[in-house]
């Protein structure tokens, strides 16, 4: 247990540190150095990530989530009705227990995901309430959103920080709205069989939290790095299935894991100013400071990373033997699964979709790769970047500077995470969940 939370607490302020250089580059001018690795990842542990871990283990500890060291018990059922006393029917029943609501805590807090239990955060254990549910979900949000204040401060603007903010908001918002339509129109399948005449999608889903919560929490958990969910990603509608791989694919940057998300984002920012000035003939400057080849170069080679780890190992393994042994499903869902596993281990986020058998050795070695990638060779370029932008000299702002707040940015920005992100992964989702939809509901059913 001590391993797995000192990996949770180190992985979450590595993030961090590399998202508070990138900033102190951008902030600094005409300087050689950009902090010291070691002394932010002490202080983000010690004043931040410890701190709020305790407070969040006591608030779901209240709620019910278990806080112990116990072995696990087992019991044998008992039923009751009206008429008989209680009787035993001779089931026996192994109840899990150990140390969940401090997991848990720093799971969320570390956008590290994953569960304590098997059945992750739909387990009545590890997130037995509404309210701990919300709670969770907010607390994958917490630090991520915090650090736009953060850079605002830093750059000393903190009309920045917002438009920045405003642009993640504007895409999370937009991504659970398709997530929830989908999975409330259902399976129009199941609709004509008279199965499912209630409408709605609740497979794979846990009762308690129904169709809004489960989308809720799938777009949440996506759009940061992390790996928690309350739902069963793989048995959701094509198009509700796509929302979760599109919000990785795009680089977990709408809001994104602690400092990942942050130091992502920035990277779009450098791009869309950096186009946008070519386009409407003005210098590409970006707070004060020219943006250059060199720091186009460096940011795009942070997004062709990503790309080529999904899109190349998922490649690979649908034309290979290995890589079609292990899938449950045929056809377009088949590759979504795939896909969803490299853009997942590349984007170190952790969920599934879990009818890939991926516990093979090919698997094992080529994930680990792509999680090795996404998460270490992509802060390569970034803290080039962030030295680069370090030693630059401020320029006084002109009428040709290009303005980093407001809604005109805003829009510019966001354009860049669709165009620039998400466009390169347009023809694999055509070829999985957007197929798929199509077979859905325009073909005929077989028998």
């Amino acid at each position: 247990m001590v391993g797995l939370v000192f990996h949770h607490f180190a992985s979450a302020a590595v993030g961090i540190a590399a998202a508070a250089a990138l900033v102190r580059g951008i902030a600094r001018h005409s300087a050689k150095t950009i902090g010291n690795f070691w002394a932010d990842l002490v202080r983000v542990n010690l004043y931040l990530l410890l701190p709020m871990s305790i407070i969040l283990s006591l608030v779901l500890a209240s709620q019910g989530i278990i806080q112990n060291f116990k072995p696990y018990v087992r019991t044998t059922l008992v039923e009751r009705t009206v008429d008989l006393p209680r009787k035993t029917d001779g089931t026996a029943q192994t109840i899990a227990q150990g140390p969940a609501a401090s997991q848990v805590a720093i799971k969320m807090l570390g956008t590290n995901g994953g569960g304590f239990f098997n059945a992750n955060a739909s387990h009545p254990y590890e997130n037995p309430t509404p309210l701990s549910n919300f709670i969770q979900m907010l607390s994958i949000f917490l630090i991520p959103s915090g650090l736009t204040y953060y850079l605002g401060r830093k750059v000393r603007s903190q009309k920045h920080g917002w438009a920045v903010w405003s642009a993640m908001a504007i895409l999370f918002i937009a991504t659970v709205l398709v997530c929830w339509r989908a999975e409330s129109a259902g399976n129009p399948r199941l609709h004509a069989l008279g199965v499912d005449p209630g409408g709605g999608n609740m497979e794979g889903k846990e009762v308690r939290f129904g169709i809004f919560n489960s989308s809720l929490f799938a777009s949440v958990t996506t759009a940061a790095s992390c790996g928690a969910v309350n739902s069963m990603h793989d048995s959701f509608t094509p198009l509700g299935g796509l929302v979760p791989l599109f919000n990785i694919q795009l680089g977990e940057v709408v809001f994104g894991g602690v400092g990942s998300g942050l130091y992502g984002m920035l990277i779009f920012i450098v791009l869309a100013v950096f186009l946008t000035g070519l386009m409407v003939g003005r210098t590409p400057e970006y707070l004060g400071k020219k943006i250059e080849a060199y720091d186009v170069k460096v940011s795009v080679l942070a997004l062709l990373i990503l790309i080529f780890s999904i899109l190349g190992f998922s490649a690979w393994a649908s034309v290979c033997r290995w890589g079609l042994a292990g899938l449950n499903n045929a056809g377009p869902h088949g590759l979504s699964e795939i896909l969803y596993a490299f853009s997942s281990g590349t984007g170190n986020n952790g969920s599934a979709f879990a009818g890939l058998s991926a516990n093979t050795p090919h698997y094992n070695v080529t994930l680990a790769l792509a999680m090795l990638f996404g998460r270490f060779f992509m802060m390569v370029p970034v803290l080039a970047l962030a030295g680069n932008m370090a030693g630059k000299k401020l320029v006084p702002p002109s009428g040709a500077s290009f303005p980093v707040s407001g809604p005109t940015f805003i829009v510019i920005l966001i354009g860049t995470v669709l165009v620039v992100g998400a466009l390169a992964f347009l023809p694999a989702l055509a070829l999985g969940p957007i197929v798929e939809h199509f077979l859905m509901t325009g073909s005929r059913i077989l028998y």
